[in-house]
């Protein structure tokens, strides 16, 4: 992790700790990617190359979140695969393909599509922590914050809400909606915002 507020090398992430270089093929129309597993472990990352093929910042932007996604995946689930307790095939289909999870684009129009599924959210949370570590956050929102409470606790100012979330997005290179949900962890709205 670097020493101050920077873009997360995801990319370098995925490959130091998982042992494998992220891959990008075609995919089924609305899937982002898909992280494959095997018994010892993730296998391969893959990430559609319809993101790669729309180009400028935002297409860029959504290859990290997806990455981050299917780090989650390596992170939070190989277990189930292991120990052989994997969740039921995403695609059901009757074709037979590797075992994996995979991203989703949210309403896309094919069977594939994210439905809530426990090992989804989980991956998606995990993008916010992967792309925009907490202590990170903490020293680039510090101009947007200020101290509440006999205990002094940092609280990110309402009124400056909107405007950290868009300095996070360039600081940390990921959109802007991924910049509010990271604060909005962070920081909830109303009441006791600081969270650890």
């Amino acid at each position: 992790m670097p020493d101050s507020p920077e873009a997360i090398r995801i990319e370098r992430f995925v490959e130091k700790h998982f042992k494998v270089s992220p891959r990008y093929e075609a995919l089924p129309e609305g899937v982002l990617g898909y992280t494959a597993f095997g018994p010892a472990g993730v296998t391969a990352i893959v990430i559609t190359t319809a993101l790669d093929e729309e180009g400028g910042s935002v297409s860029e932007r959504r290859i990290r979140t997806t990455l981050a996604h299917e780090a989650g995946h390596g992170l939070l689930h190989t277990h189930l695969f292991a120990l052989g307790e994997k969740p039921g095939k995403l695609f059901d289909d009757g074709h037979d393909r590797p075992e994996i999870l995979c991203r989703d684009v949210h309403g896309a129009p094919n069977k594939a599509r994210y439905d809530g599924r426990w090992w989804e959210f989980q991956a998606n949370r995990a993008i916010g922590g992967l792309l925009m570590p907490g202590a990170l956050v903490m020293k680039a929102t510090a101009p947007f914050c200020e101290q509440v409470g006999g205990l002094g606790l940092t609280a990110l100012r309402e009124d400056q809400r909107e405007r950290a979330a868009r300095e996070l997005a360039e600081i940390f290179d990921v959109n802007p909606v991924v910049a509010r949900i990271r604060l909005d962890d962070m920081f909830p709205r109303g009441g006791d915002q600081q969270t650890l």
